[in-house]
């Protein structure tokens, strides 16, 4: 599961694209909507507007400032993330599967530990920050679509890897820094980009 993360603006990796957000010309849109600003650093929570990577018109890298969350009106509520086993299936997020997908920069991303508690309840523990060994940055993968005139995105979500399962039993699909133009590009087959997720993460508990 993904429902928060971790930007650091002082990162060289993040630096340019936060940057490259502040001059886009759909901040102001943004901000006079939502009556908010665009997150570009620290805690990054469900609903913020933040930095992602996105095709242009042209189908290049370009960065867009994005709401987080798919509106589901069967159920009038927001989405956060997608399973990437169903995400091709499914009519919430099939379209955007297919040529609409985005990658969401971050630092680490958090999790809670669940467990089960004697009464057979899952409770939540300890807070941990995890990123991807020997990487200063996690390529969070996503798919987005627009809105009412906004884009707005979802993370992608994958079964964990070794000791990730003792905390959660989900974990945000994160792909290798090189990959990252072939995940975005409308022409790309995601299907033939999961083997080349990355499992392996660096795990510290939060103080």
């Amino acid at each position: 599961m993904c429902t928060r993360y971790y930007m650091d603006d002082a990162s060289t990796e993040l630096s340019e694209i936060i940057e490259a957000v502040k001059q886009s010309a759909l901040v102001d849109k943004f901000i006079n909507k939502f009556a908010k600003p665009i997150t570009t650093s620290g805690e990054v929570r469900p609903t913020d507007i933040v930095p992602v990577l996105a095709p242009d018109k042209k189908g290049d890298q370009a960065v867009f400032p994005m709401h987080w969350g798919f509106h589901n009106p069967s159920h009038n509520s927001t989405v956060f993330n997608a399973r990437v086993e169903t995400a091709g299936s499914k009519p919430t997020f099939k379209d955007a599967w297919k040529s609409h997908r985005c990658i969401v920069p971050a630092t680490y991303y958090f999790e809670w530990e669940h467990f089960k508690s004697p009464n057979g309840r899952t409770k939540t523990g300890d807070k941990y920050l995890i990123q991807p060994v020997n990487s200063n940055v996690a390529w969070l993968c996503g798919l987005y679509r627009i809105e009412n005139g906004f884009p707005v995105f979802v993370v992608l979500t994958t079964e964990p890897h070794k000791e990730l399962r003792r905390i959660h039993d989900r974990m945000p699909l994160i792909i290798p820094d090189g990959k990252v133009d072939e995940w975005i590009s409308p022409e790309s087959d995601p299907d033939a980009l999961l083997p080349y997720m990355l499992t392996d993460m660096v795990i510290e508990k939060a103080q």
